[in-house]
C-alpha cells in the first residue's frame, strides 16, 4: 500500500476517488473503457510510487493531476490517429441515426463537446471540475494549484466563452437553414 496505507485505506482512498477521476478522465476522453483503465493507472502509480499524504483529500489531487495528464495525452493520440485515418481514407464522418428526440439529444451533447473542446485547457479543465465533478472554488483550486481567486475567474471566462460559442453555432445554424429554405422555395 502507498506509504504507510493500510489495505482498508487504500481501499477507501478508492472508493472515494474513483468516481471523481473517472468523470475527469470521461470527460477528456470520451471513453467510458479509457477513462477506467486510466484512473487504474493512476492508482497503480500511487502504490508504485509509495507516495505518502496527508488525507484522501491530498491524495485524490495528486491522482487528478495523473489521470488529468494521461487522459489529454490519451485524446492528443487519439486525435492525431483521427486525422491520420481520415486523410489516409477520406473518412465519411457523418452519422445518421433515427428518432427525432434521440438524434437532437445526440447533437446538442456533440455541439457542447465540440465548443467544450474549443475552450483553452485552463478554462475547460476548471468548468469541468465545477460542473460535472461538483467542487468548490477551493478544492479545485488545491488540485491545479492555483488561487481560489483564479478558479473563480476561470469558471466565469469559461462559461462566458462557452456561452459565446454555442450562440454562435446557433446563428450559424439558423443561418444555413434559412439559405437552404431559400433555394427550396426560388
Amino acid at each position: 500500500m502507498p506509504g504507510n496505507m493500510t489495505e482498508a485505506e487504500f481501499r477507501d482512498l478508492y472508493n472515494y476517488a474513483f468516481p471523481i477521476l473517472y468523470k475527469v478522465s470521461y470527460r477528456i476522453t470520451n471513453s467510458g473503457e479509457e477513462a477506467e483503465d486510466l484512473c487504474h493507472n493512476a492508482f497503480f502509480r500511487l502504490h508504485e510510487k509509495n507516495m505518502v499524504f496527508p488525507n484522501y483529500k491530498e491524495a485524490t489531487y495528486w491522482l487528478i493531476r495523473v489521470v488529468k495528464n494521461d487522459a489529454l495525452n490519451y485524446a492528443k493520440r487519439e486525435q492525431r490517429k483521427r486525422r491520420a485515418y481520415q486523410k489516409f481514407f477520406k473518412e465519411d464522418t457523418r452519422q445518421i441515426d433515427t428518432g427525432e428526440g434521440d438524434l437532437i439529444k445526440k447533437e446538442t451533447k456533440e455541439e457542447v463537446q465540440d465548443a467544450l473542446s474549443k475552450l483553452p485547457e485552463s478554462l475547460r479543465e476548471v468548468l469541468i471540475m465545477k460542473e460535472d465533478i461538483g467542487w468548490n472554488y477551493r478544492e479545485i483550486g488545491k488540485a491545479i494549484g492555483i488561487s481560489e481567486g483564479n478558479v473563480k475567474v476561470r469558471v466565469f471566462r469559461a462559461r462566458k466563452r462557452l456561452a459565446v460559442l454555442l450562440r454562435g453555432k446557433i446563428l450559424n445554424d439558423i443561418a444555413t437553414l434559412e439559405r437552404e429554405g431559400g433555394r427550396q422555395n426560388g
